[in-house]
């Protein structure tokens, strides 16, 4: 059987964009399940969002699909999610991989700290352009310049600001003993772009010292906000490719041994 890969995107592009190179580079090795952000279930966030609602919905998607183990990919807020998911339901997972997640659930370092409270005070009482434009400045290193702004908005889009702060006050809701990464059995892949800012690096560093299986891979030249074809290269679709297959293989051998 072919790895069966649910994907999670973040909280600016939706599944199909964010995913269309990797589903292009991956081709027929590996199916892959695009899961939209239950924040944008409607045309504003659930009055009661939470990332509870998103781990249920994955359990959702995954059930039907008859998926009783599966391999999980998310990206900066889908990140976020994806770590929760793995924490929570860990026997469901055969591999999680990465790609700068917005945060990682639980206690915060002090410098994690700092850095969330930097960026909610800059982006506070901001909206639409305003917001994104700021959203996207602060992602990158000093000097690097943002992807230019886009000059029409498709309304499918407008509601992202509204989704983005919903989602920082979720994450910041969020509560969970980190603890149990370190009970996580299977393997992680993080990458992570040079040019996006320090914050993403910090974050590397925490996860290489939750998990006790983790690569993590530098990608020069790269920032959060680069179009989805240059992160998810076929140098990229490799690696997912050779941690999905190294993981199957061992869950194949541990469900012979039961």
């Amino acid at each position: 059987m072919k790895p069966q890969v649910i994907c999670i995107p973040g909280s600016v592009a939706p599944a199909a964009q964010r995913y269309a190179a990797l589903t292009t580079a991956v081709g027929h090795k590996a199916d892959l399940h695009l899961k939209e952000l239950e924040v944008y279930s409607g045309s504003v966030p659930p009055a009661n969002y939470s990332i509870e609602m998103e781990l249920a919905g994955l359990d959702r998607l995954a059930d039907s699909l008859g998926l009783e183990h599966f391999h999980l990919v998310g990206y900066s807020g889908g990140g976020f999610v994806s770590l929760a998911y793995a924490a929570t339901r860990p026997h469901r997972l055969v591999s999680l991989g990465l790609f700068e997640p917005a945060g990682i659930p639980g206690s915060r370092t002090e410098i994690e700290q700092t850095a969330n409270r930097a960026l909610e005070a800059q982006l506070r009482g901001l909206d639409g352009p305003d917001f994104m434009s700021a959203f996207v400045r602060l992602g990158l290193k000093p000097g690097v310049q943002p992807p230019p702004a886009p000059t029409s908005i498709p309304p499918e889009m407008r509601n992202r600001p509204a989704g983005i702060s919903a989602m920082i006050r979720a994450f910041d809701a969020y509560r969970l003993d980190r603890a149990l990464f370190m009970a996580c059995t299977f393997p992680v892949y993080a990458g992570y772009g040079d040019l996006s800012d320090d914050y993403q690096l910090v974050k590397m560093q925490v996860l290489a010292g939750l998990f006790g299986d983790i690569h993590v891979q530098r990608y020069p030249g790269i920032h959060h906000f680069v179009s989805p074809d240059q992160i998810y290269t076929a140098a990229h679709a490799g690696e997912l490719m050779g941690l999905w297959q190294r993981a199957d293989e061992a869950l194949a051998m541990q469900l012979a041994q039961q």
